[in-house]
């Protein structure tokens, strides 16, 4: 079996998509219920899912994408309108007939590689059909992904190029050079609106609006963009802003404390031998609640130092996004020594850059600065 065909055998299947949701029907149209008027500010349960047909897997370069698609849906996008970020809803235009979706991961150890940058080229006997740059998305479902609605020119045969830029995340272990140079992928694609119609579509009836969300879906040989758990390292504490998770951990190896990429902050850097001065990796691990899917493209600044107005800090800057085997995509930086009572500070200067599926495009917009103190066990 060819790894071009390997998804459309195995499928995709889905998990229990909520435990204890009454009142659900299923059916076979794409046409959405009404978006709920009175959303929370927070992480909420959508009117409505549909599972997904897979189309197939391909390596571009380091990076393996998978691809698939679903009725065409709405989303929102991101959006600042002077200096507040704000979503505005994408709607489903008259031609759309398919929300194209891809997931960029490393094959082997199955993480979803952010940042990467990705396009879509769809065309049918040598003819361009259709090109987008598409959006990186969050969904309850698939986690970070990349998609779009597209048009189509009806059943027939297809081909789908997917194209990758390289990521400038800091990379660390076994990622190390990986990931840097652009590449395509083309896998080819059987569509027709029949097989489409056939995709089950599940409204939520009863359920719809509250706090909580929809499980992952349960992707043969697709990763959904958890973060691991437990999360390496020693566990210095954790914080929410704008119904997002911030775990606050800290890591000694010397794949994190001997890179160029983080060497320090504004204010101090750490010092070349940091396992010679007590340098630790101090790392943030942003998650959506109930399912610990990672949230990445955000500005997060990290403060850390004693506490009390007057203290000079021994951190203060940017955390760099980064990614690892055992830790996976996180927020970072080097401090120079850490404490017990020190307090840690960090700030969301850019709130995630990336469009919303329902049920998260009322999150993670408006988010207060956190504070955190070190406890005694963490060092």
């Amino acid at each position: 079996m060819n790894r071009r065909t390997f998804l459309a055998v195995a499928g995709i299947t889905a998990s229990t998509a909520v435990a204890g949701c009454t009142g659900d029907f299923e059916t076979t149209t794409s046409r959405a219920p009404a978006v709920l008027e009175d959303r929370p500010d927070a992480v909420y349960l959508p009117t409505h899912y549909e599972e997904m047909k897979p189309i197939g897997m391909e390596t571009a370069g380091d990076i393996t994408v998978g691809v698939m698609y679903s009725y065409p849906h709405r989303f929102w996008t991101l959006e600042n309108e002077g200096g507040e970020y704000v979503t505005n809803r994408t709607e489903i235009q008259r031609d759309d007939a398919v929300h194209l979706m891809s997931i960029p991961f490393h094959e082997p150890t199955g993480t979803v590689i952010p940042g990467t940058g990705l396009s879509v080229e769809v065309t049918q006997d040598g003819s361009l059909v259709s090109q987008e740059a598409i959006y990186s998305m969050l969904s309850q479902r698939m986690g970070f992904h990349y998609g779009a609605n597209f048009p189509l020119n009806g059943d027939g045969s297809y081909e789908v190029t997917v194209s990758v830029g390289g990521t400038r995340i800091n990379r660390f272990g076994a990622f190390d050079g990986l990931f840097e140079d652009a590449a395509t992928a083309t896998i080819p694609f059987e569509y027709s609106e029949a097989a489409r119609n056939e995709i089950t579509y599940t409204v939520l009836e009863d359920e719809a609006g509250s706090r909580d969300a929809l499980e992952p879906m349960e992707m043969d040989g697709l990763p959904t963009g958890r973060a691991p758990d437990p999360l390496p390292g020693r566990r210095i504490g954790e914080a929410t802003s704008g119904d997002a998770r911030f775990r606050v951990q800290h890591l000694s190896e010397s794949r994190f404390l001997d890179s160029d990429a983080t060497s320090g902050g504004d204010s101090n850097e750490a010092s070349e031998s940091g396992s010679d001065t007590g340098s630790t990796y101090v790392a943030i691990s942003a998650q959506t609640p109930y399912n610990k899917l990672v949230i990445p493209g955000m500005g997060l600044d990290m403060s850390v130092g004693p506490a009390g107005d007057d203290a000079e800090p021994r951190f203060d800057g940017r955390l760099a996004p980064g990614i690892d085997p055992e830790l996976g995509f996180h927020y970072g930086a080097v401090v120079d020594g850490l404490a017990a009572g020190d307090e840690i500070t960090l700030t969301v200067s850019t709130v995630p850059q990336a469009a919303r599926h329902e049920g998260y495009e009322t999150a993670f917009l408006t988010m207060d600065e956190m504070r955190l103190q070190v406890p005694d066990d963490a060092v």
